[in-house]
């Protein structure tokens, strides 16, 4: 008797578990993949080049990311964050202007495409990451009624325009772009957009959010609003300013880490910039961030100019990216970063995939191998330890992993003396982004580490190295 009636109760904790959203501290062994829905890849696989006009949809599908999984898990990434999944008014593919809450964007395959999608992930342990929207709806000026169930404009607030980013009044009240802009404080509008996030984490089983335009709504309502997720959140605050930042970790769960993102972009491009500088990024972060270490780290993303298409440099690149990917926080690489794509200003930036997947390039291993490392040497369980500055070169540890970067194509060589206790004397670690040409051995308590062109160094041991 006992045993019928457990069954079902087994079954069901375990249904429960499996569809549960993942907390903060699960995510951050994760690695993620962004990418634009539309951009991807189509339905159909055709590789054709007939998206003349990027301002438009193009066709890029939720079953043309499912096809294509093996590219981006052959990387080895375990983590994928999708555009907006409402239906969108007219040609916005990117996913921002929502006219119908409920209705999943039929120009990406609907409900029915998005959930086999999360279910072929799951199947390979890889977690969805939703881009979620609380702030505005679509571009309908005041033609309110086209937006459900956000139809009447007691649901706005008063029409303004953000023209003083300074002004916290100006940018929680007034529009972005002219973006119709949603009044949470109304009782509809608040519960509604709670209620929506967690029916669709319920319903297609959502491991993740990554927030847009969080300043842009006030600080309390993001608190009830991720609580009421019950998942890691990572909300988007376009602004370098760490003290800014830091003041939305709480009210979300983590931040996108704008404030390295824009400092790294500046000192990589710049040899006559000094390395310091980076212990001051490190530094800054720990002193002001309540947890730097689940913000989400990046080199490039949508909503900039890609790296490559203003200093057109691959070795300074591969340093911006491998510091920002070992910085402390949840790495997040953009699609095309793995085919060193160069798109400009939006929507130049958020170019079709389709044609360039291409796993035997340069970055495609590049990037590889960056993951590789970081989920073989459990980096997340460790911290950032600084080991070596000088104006050239920035050198510190998580764990086994030991990371020199440069932003000089000068050749020149340094010893590092102060190495991971884990380091012992004849040890030999090797370059993983080339550990056929570039080792060194740990000689009298130090290392050399040479550079030769401005290479990226993610020395790991030899003897550790995990043969494919």
């Amino acid at each position: 008797m006992k045993k019928h009636l457990l069954t079902p109760l087994l079954v069901f904790l375990l249904v429960t578990v499996a569809l549960a959203a993942h907390n903060t501290e699960e995510w951050k062994s994760r690695t993620i993949y962004q990418v634009i829905t539309d951009r991807f890849a189509r339905t159909d696989g055709s590789t054709d080049d007939s998206c003349e006009d990027l301002h438009h949809y193009c066709g890029g599908t939720f079953k043309g990311i499912e096809n294509n999984l093996d590219y981006i898990q052959q990387m080895g990434f375990d983590a994928i964050w999708i555009s907006p999944i409402p239906e969108n008014y007219l040609e916005d593919y990117h996913g921002y202007g929502a006219l119908d809450w409920y209705n999943v964007n039929p120009r990406f395959g609907g409900a029915d495409d998005l959930k086999s999608l999360i279910n072929a992930m799951h199947e390979r342990d890889m977690w969805m990451m939703l881009d979620v929207v609380a702030n505005h709806v679509a571009y309908i000026d005041m033609d309110f009624e086209k937006v459900t169930p956000f139809d009447k404009e007691e649901y706005y607030h008063a029409k303004c325009q953000i023209n003083n980013w300074n002004d916290p009044n100006e940018v929680e009240y007034c529009r972005l772009s002219n973006l119709p802009d949603l009044d949470q404080d109304h009782p509809f509008v608040r519960k509604t957009l709670i209620d929506w996030v967690k029916w669709v984490i319920k319903e297609f089983d959502i491991d993740g959010l990554r927030i847009d335009t969080v300043p842009e709504v006030k600080r309390e309502f993001w608190k009830e609003y991720t609580d009421a997720a019950g998942c890691y959140a990572v909300g988007e605050i376009f602004n370098s300013d760490t003290h800014y930042l830091a003041s939305y970790q709480g009210p979300v769960p983590a931040v996108l880490n704008y404030h390295s993102f824009f400092f790294t972009r500046n000192l990589f491009q710049d040899a006559g910039e000094s390395m310091y500088q980076v212990r001051d990024i490190v530094n800054t972060d720990n002193e002001v961030f309540p947890d730097p270490t689940i913000l989400g780290t990046f080199a490039d993303n949508h909503d900039n100019a890609r790296y490559l298409s203003f200093h057109d440099d691959l070795k300074n690149y591969q340093n911006v990216l491998v510091f920002n990917f070992f910085l402390q926080g949840i790495p997040m690489v953009y699609y095309g970063t793995e085919q060193a794509f160069k798109g400009g200003d939006d929507p130049a930036n958020r170019e079709p995939l389709w044609g360039h997947m291409d796993t035997n390039s340069e970055m495609y291993k590049f990037v590889t191998n960056m993951v590789k490392a970081r989920k073989d040497f459990n980096v997340w369980e460790h911290p950032h330890v600084e080991r070596y500055v000088n104006h050239d070169i920035y050198a510190f540890s998580r764990g086994e992993v030991l990371v020199a970067v440069t932003n000089t194509h000068n050749p020149f060589g340094v010893d590092v003396a102060y190495l991971p206790d884990s380091y012992k004397e004849g040890d030999i670690l090797c370059n993983i982004l080339n550990s056929e040409n570039d080792c060194t051995t740990v000689s009298n308590g130090s290392v050399n580490i040479h550079f030769d062109d401005g290479e990226a160094k993610v020395y790991v041991p030899q003897a550790r190295l995990i043969k494919e």
